[in-house]
């Protein structure tokens, strides 16, 4: 009898097993449930969000459970807005991430709107290194670095903590350009309006692949006028264009420079709040990773003038622990520039 029921109990265990799913997944379970929502630091129509799109577009089929992935836009100072969002409010489940890059550096330099850890974000992933450049439509008196030593101009801005504040800071405080900010334009498509309209000559902390995504006739046209390379070397797309870092004559002046190009190098970086379980992360991780992979993703890239040269997040943690590590005096002598008038 004891035999004849622990076959009948042992056949049932084998039905029970059958009738489980062959390949449970407890990621995918979740994401089947769950609407991805990706963030965007900037306004809609901008080079950064015509990028986040693209890749809201692709990523679900490579989220486990194929979550449907919505886009928001969060503008603010270069993303700063985004990014304190980000690390305090947004869920820390894995189902909230975004593209967030200027205002990684800003703890770094004692910033009082940055209310984050840069190297405690989640990093996922950046789709491609960024050329940023310091560009003029307007002021026929400027076409090098050199004339905008000599002649005022002004340059637009969207606020402390983005690339162009920075930027134009630095170029007038670091090397004396007469650069005249004009801040508060919420983001990139409205500060293309304005050198568009002649409301100022142009912009510093530009991203160049931006402009060959929005407006490409600028360039065949040679209209757009390249000043400098926000780089530490030249660009071989922009041979001819000086960097930055030739117009340094201090080690001092190097040190500061390297530390703020640094977010330059991150791109197009992803990144979702602290302490999101790790196997939702890695999933997000693999994600992005097989989205960059994707030959129709790439295609589309391809055609629409945006580069896809990603970035592992490993490699962001390196480059932030780096960033974190700056000297304090370095630090505080950078912000006391970039808060220059």
């Amino acid at each position: 009898m004891p035999t004849r029921l622990a076959k009948y109990f042992g056949s049932l265990a084998v039905v029970a097993a059958l009738a489980l799913p062959a390949h449970a997944d407890p990621v995918a379970d979740f994401y089947k449930s769950h609407t991805v929502t990706m963030l965007v630091g900037y306004t809609t129509g901008g080079g950064f969000d015509l990028y986040a799109r693209s890749v809201a577009a692709h990523i679900g089929k490579y989220i486990p459970g194929h979550p449907t992935v919505v886009v928001q836009n969060m503008s603010g100072a270069g993303s700063l807005k985004a990014a304190n969002y980000l690390y305090n409010v947004a869920p820390k489940d894995g189902t909230t991430f975004g593209l967030v890059r200027a205002p990684v550096m800003e703890p770094v330099i004692g910033s009082h709107g940055a209310a984050f850890d840069s190297t405690k974000f989640t990093w996922i992933g950046s789709g491609t290194s960024d050329l940023t450049i310091c560009g003029f439509i307007g002021n026929p008196k400027i076409k090098t670095f050199a004339d905008a030593e000599k002649y005022p101009a002004t340059v637009a801005g969207s606020g402390p903590g983005s690339d162009e504040d920075m930027f134009t800071k630095i170029l007038d405080n670091l090397f004396g350009l007469k650069l005249q900010l004009v801040s508060g334009y919420p983001g990139g498509a409205e500060m293309l309006l304005a050198v568009e309209r002649g409301e100022v000559d142009g912009r510093c902390g530009w991203s160049y692949s931006s402009i060959k995504i929005t407006k490409p006739d600028w360039i065949a046209q040679k209209k757009l006028k390249v000043l400098v390379v926000l780089a530490l070397e030249r660009a071989p797309e922009l041979p001819d264009t000086p960097a930055i870092m030739e117009f340094a004559k201090t080690e001092r002046q190097k040190q500061i420079l390297r530390l703020v190009l640094n977010c330059q190098i991150l791109g197009r970086p992803f990144a979702a709040p602290p302490n999101v379980p790790a196997a939702r992360a890695a999933a997000l991780r693999k994600a992005f990773e097989d989205t960059m992979k994707d030959p129709t993703f790439i295609a589309e890239m391809k055609s629409r003038k945006m580069e896809v040269s990603p970035m592992d997040w490993r490699k962001i943690d390196a480059l932030m622990k780096e960033m974190y590590a700056t000297p304090k005096d370095i630090g505080d002598e950078t912000k006391a520039i970039i808060a220059g008038k």
